[in-house]
């Protein structure tokens, strides 16, 4: 099939030759045809060869590509071929263990826009239904098709866990506020209500309704369990507790108290709820706080938590608020190495994708050291499994922290 073509700058053609999948406005000389906002281009390079197809958009990422190779059609089957690859990744990771197993595990996340070759697309899934989230125009468009053909990867492929629905989540998540608004959430197959799903055997409740994200915050899934490595015994703080994630493992891991703190009071209320699934209505040893984590460190006695968690909503969405991105997790990192119990523990984290992990790691090292404290590193780490970062677009790797020991 013809579609329009991209010709790119002379030495523009670097970065595809080195297969990262994002190509600037910048880089781009002319355009032959008339593409409309979220279709098909071929891209070719100033001696006319080409280097691939992708979706195109007037913004500053003017190519998501789909395929470095000329000769691939982008068409039904190329979305099962690699909607299959992904499903089989989390298959071959044993990611996909039903209620009723040892340690179920029935929420993950199937695609991860560039890291499964899909850029602009994300997929979560919870039990037996998908929430689909378009970060592109071009993945919108498509929406329908990659629903119907999601559905039959999971039959073809024999997934433990039967899919049953489709749930279309972009209002908040598409490039400008015009498609934002012409964007309409709702079921594209099927319909479900939500049911509790297991984390590591953990129950939790996702909201793909009015919660944020897909409804549930997954990449933390591996770092919650490493909390409950160390939250036996400990007086917790959960900073940022959102959904209460945090806090749920280490109560279930047998901490000695769990404070659960957020500025939001339907985070608090979407905590609670978590701790009455798994701990019964009135659990003595978990406290809700629902005050500013900034003021709330500043104020709280010394020496009054062993473990405090701090995980934040991205400071910075995009690089020209980096400074001040910067500022807020060297002041919050600051106050927790202050104030934590000699020989605590601090899990600090960035999901900010403007934020690379030197910057983040720079920004925590002058906190460590304005407290004058001696500080040790413990862990560093990353998102899980089903986050995978496409090796050429480093760019993925967003979510950022560090596990440290206070003496």
């Amino acid at each position: 099939m013809k579609y329009p073509t991209v010709h790119l700058h002379p030495r523009k053609e670097e970065s595809l030759q080195r297969l990262h999948p994002w190509i600037f406005s910048g880089a781009i000389a002319r355009i032959e045809g008339q593409p409309s906002e979220g279709s098909l281009v071929e891209v070719r390079d100033s001696r006319g060869t080409s280097h691939g197809f992708g979706h195109y958009a007037s913004g500053s990422i003017a190519v998501r590509m789909l395929t470095f190779e000329p000769s691939t059609e982008i068409d039904r089957a190329f979305y099962h071929k690699r909607l299959s690859e992904a499903l089989r990744l989390r298959l071959s990771s044993h990611l996909l263990r039903p209620e009723g197993t040892e340690c179920p595990n029935t929420c993950y996340r199937l695609v991860h826009g560039e890291g499964d070759g899909l850029p602009g697309l994300i997929i979560d899934v919870y039990g037996s239904t998908a929430v689909m989230q378009a970060h592109s125009l071009g993945m919108h468009l498509i929406r329908q098709t990659l629903a119907e053909v999601l559905m039959e990867v999971y039959q073809s492929e024999g997934a433990p866990i039967p899919l049953e629905a489709v749930y279309y989540k972009s209002e908040t998540t598409l490039p400008t506020q015009e498609l934002r608004e012409l964007a309409e959430d709702g079921f594209l197959i099927g319909h479900s209500e939500a049911q509790p799903v297991y984390e590591h055997g953990i129950r939790f409740i996702p909201d793909w309704l009015k919660g944020q994200k897909t409804g549930f915050f997954i990449d933390q899934r591996d770092n919650r369990q490493l909390v409950a490595d160390y939250a036996s015994g400990r007086r917790v703080l959960n900073a940022f507790c959102y959904t209460g994630g945090f806090s749920i493992y280490a109560l279930h891991a047998g901490a000695q108290q769990v404070d659960s703190l957020d500025s939001s009071a339907k985070a608090m209320y979407l905590t609670e709820e978590h701790v009455a699934l798994n701990f019964g209505k009135d659990c003595p040893r978990h406290r809700s706080i629902t005050q500013d984590a900034f003021e709330y460190l500043e104020q709280m006695p010394q020496d009054a938590y062993d473990l405090i968690i701090l995980d934040p909503p991205a400071f910075a969405k995009h690089r020209k608020v980096l400074r001040n991105a910067l500022m807020g997790y060297r002041k919050i990192n600051t106050l927790a190495f202050k104030k934590v119990a000699p020989g605590g523990i601090v899990f600090t984290f960035s999901c900010s994708q403007a934020v690379s992990k030197e910057e983040f790691r720079l920004a925590v090292f002058t906190a460590a050291a304005s407290s004058g404290r001696r500080v040790r590193i413990l862990h560093q780490l990353t998102q899980p499994v089903d986050h995978p970062i496409n090796i050429y677009h480093p760019e993925g790797e967003y979510l950022k922290g560090l596990v440290l020991y206070v003496e």
